[in-house]
């Protein structure tokens, strides 16, 4: 059989690697413990972020990256919810003091680091998602609920814990897409965020119908398309307790429709034109070798040489040299 070549355009269309900056950071944190440097500092989230980008990057290949942080709360969702992600417990400081660093590795890995004044780095994802479509494929590495929602055939989340898509590549991660998506939501990623609309998100703080759970709400959103259809048409809700709830938590739930929105458009903090990898293997082996990284300063040694010009070796001198007899 002669083997199939793929479209030229497949095999050049760019790749867009988007990062949820905060959600890697505490990852990172909490996956190894207790790792310190020499003068007792914490180092075990720069560690673990280095080698998870690394891997992340390996996996995927993309030609252009970003990694995107929170940087405040947007006033439009604090004005609908002043409770907004106010339950979340303040940064460890033994993460706090890692934080900065693991800003400043980003670049040296070649990855855009990227944050902008009271904007969630999920409006900043589906902004970045937004711009490259379609003429791009999006990979976006999160667990984060909301952003499941921008999930489409060249928009797919990176997860590191699912079994390889291709057995026997060695790998551990897979692309989620629309089937998969629908799969785990029981509706179409264009449709989580109605579901979210009536099951709120604790993590954000957001709260849902009382008594309604994801599977109720996948199922009336199945049935009725789209939370505008579902209040409007609520009558017709079968279930007597069913029908009561959402009657009684219409504001709440038009409410919860504009928060688990996501703004994509806010302003880009640089172009994708920038976003293109570019390691600083100089500067990253000198970060590495100051955190006392051995095995990863190893790695990175080994992958620059080369890139890197070879080590200067000292020069022969040129004084005569005397056989030992010659001095006796």
């Amino acid at each position: 059989m002669p083997e199939t070549i793929q479209p030229t355009s497949e095999k050049t269309a760019p790749k867009l690697l988007l990062v949820d900056g905060h959600y890697y950071l505490y990852r990172a944190f909490f996956s190894v413990r207790e790792l310190k440097n020499s003068k007792g500092e914490p180092t075990n989230a720069i560690f673990a972020f280095a080698k998870a980008i690394r891997k992340m990057l390996a996996e995927v290949a993309p030609t252009h990256a970003a990694v995107l942080w929170d940087s405040g709360l947007p006033e439009k969702r604090v004005s609908l919810l002043p409770s907004y992600k106010q339950q979340r417990t303040p940064m460890p400081d033994d993460l706090k003091t890692q934080e900065k660093p693991v800003m400043e590795l980003c670049p040296l890995l070649g990855i855009k680091s990227l944050r902008s004044s009271r904007i969630e780095a999920d409006d900043l994802i589906a902004a970045y998602t937004k711009a490259a479509l379609p003429e791009s494929e999006v990979v976006i590495a999160t667990s984060d609920k909301d952003i499941f929602q921008l999930v489409t055939d060249r928009a797919r989340i990176y997860s590191p814990n699912k079994p390889a898509p291709v057995p026997g590549t060695g790998t551990s991660f897979s692309l989620l897409g629309p089937a998969e998506v629908e799969e785990k939501w029981g509706v179409p990623a264009s449709s989580i965020r109605d579901v979210l609309s009536l099951t709120g998100d604790t993590a954000d703080n957001i709260p849902g119908v009382p008594g309604i759970g994801p599977k109720t709400a996948a199922a009336l959103v199945r049935e009725f398309g789209s939370i505008e259809n579902l209040l409007a048409n609520s009558a017709r809700i079968a279930k007597d307790g069913t029908r009561k709830k959402i009657q009684d938590s219409a504001d709440l739930i038009r409410t919860n429709y504009q928060l688990v929105g996501l703004f994509d458009d806010v302003p880009l903090p640089a172009p994708i034109s920038e976003l293109t990898l570019c390691p600083d293997y100089p500067n990253l082996i000198r970060f590495f070798r100051e955190c006392e990284f051995r095995s990863l300063l190893h790695e990175v040694e080994k992958e620059a040489s080369p890139f890197l010009p070879p080590t200067p070796q000292p020069a022969p001198d040129p004084s005569p040299k005397l056989e030992q007899g010659y001095l006796f």
